[in-house]
C-alpha cells in the first residue's frame, strides 16, 4: 500500500472541490478562512494528503501569536477519515512539525468529530489532552433544512413562533447587506452588548476583514431588524458548504422590548433553505445546566428555535515545549473563570 504524502495546496479549485464533497466541512476549514487569517497577518498552512496522488485529506492551520506564546490551531479539522491509521499519523507528523518548525508552544485542534469514546480515545492515544479553553464552537445547536416551513415552524418552541407572528404584526423589517462599510455598525452594536452581557467584543479589524472576505465571494451577509427606522438587533450569517451559520450576534436596548431578533432569524433560515443549504447552525450554545455561563440566555433563545443539539470533541492540545505550555494552561484556566465560558 502507497504511504501518505502531504504537500501544500495552492490550488483554490483543487481545495474547495475537495471541501465541498465533504459534509463535516465547514466555514472553518474553507479557503476564504484561511484568507481571512492571511489578512489579518496570520501564517497559514494549506496541507493536502494524498494516496497514489489522490487528494484524500486537507487541513488548514493556522498560526496564533498570543502574549502567552505562539500556537498553532486547526478548527473544525482536519478533513480526513479518522478511522485510517495512516492518514492520522500523517496528520500528527505534520501539525508536530508545522509547530516545532514554527517555534509553536502547542498545537489546538477543534476536529470535526462528535465527543464519543472513540474520539476521545482516538486523542488520547495520539498524544493530546484536553484543551483549558476551547477553540471554536463545540456545543452547538443545528437544524434540519429538509423540512418545510410549516415543519420548521411547528417543531419551534410555542413562544418562538409567537414571536416571530407578533414581529410580523409589529412590522418589524429585516434587510440584508453585503457591504463591508456596514459592519461599522454591527461593531459598534457589538461593543454595546458587550458592556449590557459581560463579554469579550471583537475588535473592528476582526470584524471587517472577515465579513469583506466571506462577503466578496456570496458567502456572508449581514442582517439588520428594524422597527420605524430603529434598530433592534443584528446578524452576521455566513453561507458556506452545506450549512449556514449564525456566527455574530447584537442587539440594542431597544430591541429587548420588540421580537425583531426572532424575525431575523427566520429570514436568515429561509434564506439558507432558497440557497439550497442542508443545515443551519446556530453556532454556540451553552449547556443546559450552566445557568451562570455567559451565554446561557441567549442559548435559551437558540433552541427556541428547535434543531439537534450537536457536541463536538472538546479543543484538544498537542504540548511541544512542556513548561511554557503549563504556565499558559494556568493563564487561560483563569481567562476561563473570568469570562464564565
Amino acid at each position: 500500500m502507497a504511504a501518505i504524502t502531504t504537500k501544500d495546496i495552492t490550488d483554490k479549485r483543487e481545495w474547495e472541490d475537495f471541501l465541498l464533497a465533504h459534509m463535516e466541512a465547514n466555514f472553518l476549514q474553507s479557503w476564504y478562512w484561511g484568507e481571512f487569517h492571511q489578512e489579518l497577518g496570520h501564517a497559514i498552512f494549506r496541507t493536502g494528503f494524498y494516496h497514489s496522488d489522490i487528494l484524500v485529506g486537507a487541513m488548514l492551520s493556522i498560526i496564533e501569536d498570543a502574549k502567552r506564546g505562539r500556537y498553532l490551531t486547526v478548527a473544525a479539522g482536519p478533513i480526513i477519515d479518522w478511522k485510517n491509521e495512516s492518514l492520522v499519523n500523517a496528520f500528527i507528523l505534520t501539525i508536530r512539525t508545522i509547530a516545532k518548525q514554527s517555534r509553536c508552544i502547542f498545537v489546538r485542534i477543534r476536529p470535526p468529530l462528535v465527543s464519543s469514546e472513540f474520539s476521545k480515545n482516538l486523542f488520547e492515544k495520539c498524544g493530546f489532552i484536553s484543551a483549558p479553553m476551547h477553540l471554536h464552537a463545540e456545543l452547538t445547536l443545528q437544524l434540519d433544512l429538509s423540512k418545510t416551513d410549516a415543519e420548521l415552524l411547528y417543531d419551534m418552541r410555542k413562544t418562538t413562533r409567537h414571536e416571530i407572528k407578533k414581529a410580523e404584526k409589529e412590522g418589524i423589517i429585516v434587510t440584508t447587506t453585503n457591504d463591508a462599510n456596514q459592519i461599522k455598525s454591527f461593531y459598534d452594536l457589538q461593543i454595546e452588548t458587550s458592556r449590557r452581557q459581560g463579554f469579550v467584543p471583537f475588535s473592528y479589524e476582526f470584524l471587517l476583514k472577515q465579513f469583506s472576505v466571506f462577503a466578496k465571494n456570496d458567502l456572508a451577509l449581514l442582517y439588520s431588524a428594524s422597527l420605524n427606522k430603529k434598530l433592534l438587533a443584528q446578524a452576521f450569517i455566513i453561507f458556506y458548504g452545506h450549512e449556514a451559520a449564525y456566527h455574530y450576534g447584537a442587539s440594542t436596548n431597544e430591541g429587548r422590548y420588540h421580537p425583531g431578533a426572532y424575525l431575523l432569524q427566520w429570514e436568515a433560515i429561509k434564506e439558507a433553505k432558497q440557497r439550497g443549504m442542508e443545515k443551519y447552525n446556530f453556532w454556540g450554545i451553552a449547556p443546559h445546566d450552566e445557568s451562570q455561563h455567559r451565554f446561557y440566555g441567549v442559548s435559551v433563545f437558540k433552541r427556541g428555535f428547535g434543531g439537534e443539539e450537536v457536541n463536538y470533541l472538546h479543543a484538544q492540545d498537542l504540548v511541544i515545549e512542556p513548561v511554557r505550555y503549563s504556565l499558559s494552561s494556568t493563564v487561560e484556566h483563569l481567562r476561563r473563570i473570568i469570562r464564565r465560558v
